[in-house]
């Protein structure tokens, strides 16, 4: 992939979540993109918010929403995530003000989606590079998506890899191997705050 964010256009990014979900907690209004945003952060991306609790040191989920796909402008896309990984992921609770001490804010960067072609099924997981490509499983009306630092968090090989994007779309984890199943590979750049409220820095997965 190619990157084409700047560290500072990350940083800038980074800060916009942060700062989208405190304004939203604190007033329950959604900021608007700043006049100071640069024209590349104007242009079309997918993005994902993830918020990461740091317990004990250790990060824990605490919420991820973005948009796989770019439908709408990176800054303004960027504020709808962070906001929905706060109050809108249906897995947690949302975020109080006070937690936002204690969360590290990440923003994932996405290429557009590729679907992945391949002769047999049982070829994909030779086409998929872990700490490279992110993943998302279609079959019917279900979707499932994984972020490319997933695998390397938990450790998994591509076919764990692809078993576990099924799962997350409510597919059984050998749904990958049926030929109607579709895989798509999507790229990152990903930037995060090493601390709450802390300096940003770009994250290299591999």
């Amino acid at each position: 992939m190619n990157f084409n964010l700047t560290d500072d256009e990350g940083a800038f990014l980074v800060r916009l979540a942060r700062r989208s979900i405190e304004e939203y907690l604190m007033k329950r209004v959604r900021i608007k993109p700043p006049a100071e945003t640069p024209e590349s952060l104007k242009v079309k991306r997918g993005v994902f918010v993830t918020l990461n609790s740091l317990v004990g040191g250790v990060k824990e989920l605490r919420g991820c929403i973005g948009f796989p796909y770019p439908t709408n402008p990176l800054v303004e896309a960027t504020i709808e995530s962070a906001i929905e990984a706060a109050v809108g992921d249906p897995r947690f609770p949302p975020v109080t003000l006070k937690e936002m001490d204690n969360v590290v804010v990440e923003v994932s960067v996405l290429t557009k989606p590729e679907l992945i072609v391949v002769s047999d099924p049982r070829e994909l997981p030779k086409v998929i590079r872990i700490g490279v490509d992110g993943l998302i499983v279609e079959r019917g009306f279900y979707r499932g998506l994984l972020l490319p630092q997933v695998p390397v968090e938990w450790g998994w090989d591509e076919e764990e890899f692809l078993s576990n994007a099924c799962m997350k779309a409510g597919l059984t984890p050998d749904s990958w191997l049926l030929k109607d199943t579709k895989v798509y590979r999507f790229q990152a750049e990903i930037f995060e705050e090493e601390e709450p409220r802390g300096q940003v820095k770009r994250r290299v997965l591999r």
